[in-house]
C-alpha cells in the first residue's frame, strides 16, 4: 500500500470509526486497511488510534492529523480534476447536515432535484437537531438556524425564519386570540420538547419579555405538535418555515406577531479550500436560488467569511 493510499484508508477508518467499515468504503479488506494505518502510525512515529474490541477511536493527535489530511486529499483531489476538466462536471459524494424538519421539508426534496440534474453525484444528508463540526464530521454542507459564532467557515444567506405561536382558525374562535404573551396562560399549549412541565418563552425582539408557560400535552416531535394545533386542539410555538404551508392555507394562524423576537438567520456553511470542488460550488448555486425563492424563508443575497 503507497502512502496516498494509506492516508485514504485512514480518513475512511476515522469516519467509519471502524476498520471492516471502513474498508469496506473504500473496496478493500479489512486486514488490508489494518496493515495500512499500522504502516502510517509506524512511518510518523505516532499512534493515530486507540482500539478496543468494540471500538475505534482517534488520539488527540489523531484529530488534528486527520483534518490535515482531509485538506491534503482535498486539494490533490480538485488539482486532479483541474488536470482532467472534471472542474466544471459535478460529481462524487456530496455530504450535507441539516436540522430534522428543515431537512424533510426543504432539505431532502431539493437534493433530489439536484442529483436528478447531476446523474454522476451522489449525496447523504444527515439529519440532527444539534450543530455539527462540518470539518471533524467529513461533511461538504451544513444548514445553520440563528447567529453564526465565528468559526473561520464560509457561509452564504439564504433567509430568515421567526419563531411564532400558532394555532387554527376554530380554537380560536372558540377560545379568542391572545392579545399579550401573559394571556397564554389561560391557553391549551401542546409543546415540542421534552425538557420540564413548567417552560418559560421569550418574547420581545432583544427577547426581553418572559412568560411562563405550562403546557397541556408535550410531544417530541414538531410534525405531531403542528398537526394538534392544526386540529384546533391547542397552541404551539414553533419556527415559522415548520407551518409554512398551513400558514400560507390557512389553517394555522399566527398570532402574537407584535412580540416576537428578531428573526434567525438561515445560512448554508461550507469549508472554502483553495479550490472549491465542481459539486459544492453547483450545489451551493442551486440550493441558494432555490431557497431564496422560498416565499416562507424570504431569503436575501449575502455571503461572508464566519
Amino acid at each position: 500500500m503507497d502512502r496516498l493510499q494509506s492516508l485514504e484508508v485512514f480518513v475512511a477508518v476515522a469516519e467509519a470509526q471502524s476498520f471492516a467499515k471502513g474498508a469496506r468504503a473504500l473496496g478493500i479488506s479489512a486486514p488490508s486497511a489494518t496493515r495500512g494505518v499500522n504502516a502510517l502510525e509506524e512511518r510518523l512515529g505516532a499512534r493515530l488510534f486507540t482500539r478496543t474490541t468494540r471500538a475505534v477511536r482517534l488520539t488527540d493527535i489523531g484529530h488534528a492529523y486527520l483534518e490535515d489530511v482531509r485538506g491534503i486529499l482535498e486539494d490533490l483531489t480538485s488539482a486532479n480534476d483541474t488536470v482532467s476538466g472534471a472542474t466544471g462536471h459535478p460529481k462524487g459524494m456530496l455530504r450535507l447536515t441539516s436540522p430534522v424538519e428543515f431537512g424533510r421539508i426543504y432539505v431532502a426534496p431539493m437534493i433530489a432535484r439536484y442529483l436528478d440534474r447531476h446523474p454522476d453525484v451522489t449525496a447523504s444528508v444527515m439529519m440532527v437537531d444539534r450543530v455539527v463540526n462540518i470539518l471533524e464530521e467529513g461533511l461538504d454542507i451544513g444548514v445553520r438556524i440563528g447567529p453564526l459564532p465565528s468559526s473561520g467557515l464560509m457561509a452564504v444567506k439564504v433567509g430568515h425564519v421567526r419563531q411564532v405561536v400558532c394555532g387554527a382558525p376554530a380554537y380560536f374562535e372558540k377560545h379568542g386570540i391572545p392579545q399579550t404573551p401573559s394571556e397564554l396562560i389561560h391557553h391549551k399549549i401542546v409543546s415540542a420538547t421534552s425538557r420540564t412541565r413548567q417552560e418559560e418563552w421569550r418574547f420581545g425582539r432583544s427577547r426581553e419579555i418572559s412568560a411562563k408557560i405550562v403546557p397541556r400535552l408535550q410531544v417530541t416531535s414538531i410534525a405531531a405538535a403542528t398537526t394538534l394545533a392544526a386540529s384546533g386542539w391547542g397552541l404551539t410555538r414553533v419556527l415559522s418555515y415548520q407551518i409554512g404551508p398551513e400558514s400560507l392555507s390557512g389553517s394555522l394562524q399566527i398570532v402574537l406577531e407584535d412580540y416576537e423576537p428578531a428573526p434567525l438567520p438561515i445560512h448554508l456553511v461550507h469549508h472554502e479550500g483553495r479550490r472549491v470542488s465542481a459539486k459544492l460550488r453547483s450545489f451551493l448555486d442551486f440550493a441558494r436560488d432555490e431557497l431564496r425563492q422560498s416565499p416562507v424563508l424570504n431569503g436575501t443575497d449575502h455571503s461572508a467569511a464566519v
